[in-house]
């Protein structure tokens, strides 16, 4: 495994953290490059401006290796999160780095970082076909909030997992 640094992204790392989440997207079929969402999760530089992205880079060449996006409740990017929250969304590895453990790091610095800021839970929203990614956040210690799925268009199913605080 890479070593990896977890830090907050800096302007110059916007062009390669919106380029993989995109292509992370991508290589499972869950965007095309031309569709409207592709070009939100290519727009890291509104991310950076209403949330806090962060990044894995590579310990040793600083490549960014992936991102997630952190957000608050009544922000411009919170879907489900309620008061006392912590969410995130667009978690995203480079299909390189995959099988790294770069999204297992960058989710448990959002559960460090929602402990930190003495959040009383961390959810987020996953699409029904990221069965990769649910495995992750179950063996985490997510669990599923049915009462909190939602769809943002028809056909597109969004399942809630949330994450209870503190541990």
């Amino acid at each position: 495994m890479t070593d990896l640094i977890i830090r907050p992204a800096t302007e110059a790392d916007l062009s390669a953290v919106g380029a993989i989440t995109v292509q992370a997207y991508s290589a499972d079929g869950y965007v095309n490059a031309h569709d409207d969402y592709a070009r939100t999760l290519a727009d890291a530089t509104s991310r950076f401006r209403d949330a806090e992205v962060l990044v894995a880079a590579d310990d040793e060449t600083g490549e960014v290796l992936g991102s997630v996006t952190v957000v608050h409740p009544g922000t411009p990017y919170a879907e489900i999160s309620r008061p006392g929250e912590l969410e995130f969304r667009m978690l995203s590895v480079s299909p390189e780095a995959r099988g790294r453990g770069v999204g297992e790091t960058l989710v448990r610095a959002v559960i460090d970082r929602a402990r930190a800021e003495g959040a009383d839970g961390l959810v987020l929203s996953s699409s029904e076909k990221m069965l990769a990614a649910h495995r992750l956040y179950q063996r985490l210690g997510f669990t599923r909030l049915p009462d909190r799925d939602w769809q943002p268009l028809p056909g597109l199913q969004l399942l809630a997992y949330a994450y209870g605080l503190p541990l």
